[in-house]
């Protein structure tokens, strides 16, 4: 598969917030990132990477480059304007990343995005997969999130994994003013849901698989579509 996801880290806030901006017209400063990654018990932040072999490499997002003696020096003496920065473990593109806050009994799906080089692979779906595992690793009740109302096409991935609609927030997004559909999934540890769960994620396999057959006619690049698969609550 040329897509692998892993936990968001230090060095990879700069790229995010890059294709953060990419996708959403009022996305989140590179310091909420920052501030999220170090609250380890109650958040979970993931990236999905580009690993096809046909992928650029990535050169650093910021100067100097993190971890050089130069970047120490200009930190030591303008910390404001050059804070420390981590150096990125990984040297494939980020194509999407995807967050989750837990909250007692419920883990609330934060953001999903998707450069839009990379959007109409499945993609947010597999992300959006990642927060349900790891919401039912963590023993939560309910999975929660907001979506524009506007956003039909992540409604139906939602609904597709059993959550429905129960509530709006009016003028949700700062950006235009438009309302939040609130969902909620239903009970994650019931047996119902894992039914559900394991045939999704066996439908979601198959045409992952299907898609890549397709691809290797065509190198296995990228495609831009246009179809949104974005989404911050």
């Amino acid at each position: 598969m040329p897509y692998v996801i892993e936990p968001m880290q230090m060095g990879d806030v700069p790229e995010v917030s890059q294709v953060e901006r990419e996708c959403f017209t009022n996305p989140w400063p590179a310091s909420a990132y920052r501030r999220e990654l170090r609250e380890a018990a109650t958040n979970r932040y993931v990236v999905v990477r580009w690993v096809h072999p046909s992928a650029p490499r990535r050169a650093p997002l910021v100067w100097p480059a993190a971890g050089s003696p130069l970047r120490a020096w200009l930190g030591g003496w303008l910390p404001g304007l050059f804070p420390p920065v981590a150096a990125p473990a990984n040297p494939y593109p980020i194509a999407g990343f995807a967050g989750l806050w837990l909250m007692i009994d419920e883990a609330h799906v934060t953001t999903i995005g998707i450069a839009p080089a990379h959007r109409g692979r499945r993609i947010g779906e597999l992300l959006f997969l990642k927060m349900v595992d790891l919401a039912v690793e963590r023993r939560a009740t309910w999975l929660t999130l907001e979506v524009r109302v506007s956003n039909t096409v992540a409604q139906n991935l939602y609904r597709k994994y059993g959550l429905t609609i129960t509530g709006t927030r009016k003028r949700y997004y700062s950006d235009n003013g438009e309302d939040a559909y609130m969902m909620s999934s239903e009970p994650l540890q019931s047996p119902a849901f894992h039914a559900r769960l394991a045939r999704l994620r066996a439908d979601l396999q198959t045409a992952i698989a299907r898609q890549e057959a397709e691809e290797g006619l065509t190198g296995g690049r990228a495609r831009a579509n246009g179809q949104p698969s974005t989404e911050k609550g």
